[in-house]
């Protein structure tokens, strides 16, 4: 029986980038992974653009660093703020890396570029986590997860 991990996602505002990778690793990931999304300073909502990952709520990255909280094996920052910030101490002592993906809730522009910028995010965020669900887990050390997580950071 494949052991079951719990990945938490990062970004500053948990509105668009952290909280579709949270969508897409629960959907990918299931039934070993279970996926969450927080952020340094989170929003009061989900990008009105990101709705398609129904039934997530925006939440402070507090929320994962409390005694009773889910034990984290992976830690994904997704912007390059929440990278630069100083972290809580997540139970678990989990691995870490930071997957920086451009942020679309930031995109200007026509509805149509506006659009295209979720979806490259989207794209982006799905690829890496399907590269990370490739990985064999139980037979590689700790060291060697945590060069192929920061590689995985750079496809």
């Amino acid at each position: 029986m494949q052991r079951r991990y719990n990945v938490l996602f990062l970004c500053t505002g948990n509105s668009a980038r952290s909280i579709m990778a949270e969508a897409i690793m629960n959907q990918k990931g299931f039934p070993n992974f279970t996926a969450y999304s927080a952020g340094s300073h989170a929003k009061e909502s989900v990008h009105p653009q990101a709705l398609q990952t129904q039934g997530l709520r925006s939440k402070n990255w507090d929320e994962f660093a409390k005694s009773d909280a889910p034990k984290l094996d992976f830690v994904f920052t997704v912007c390059d703020n929440a990278a630069k910030e100083v972290c809580p101490i997540w139970p678990g002592q989990p691995l870490t890396a930071h997957w920086g993906v451009p942020d679309p809730a930031a995109a200007t522009g026509t509805q149509e570029q506006i659009e295209k910028a979720f979806r490259d995010a989207y794209i982006t965020l799905e690829r890496r986590i399907s590269l990370f669900l490739c990985l064999p887990l139980s037979s590689l050390d700790t060291l060697a997860i945590k060069k192929q997580i920061d590689d995985i950071g750079h496809r």
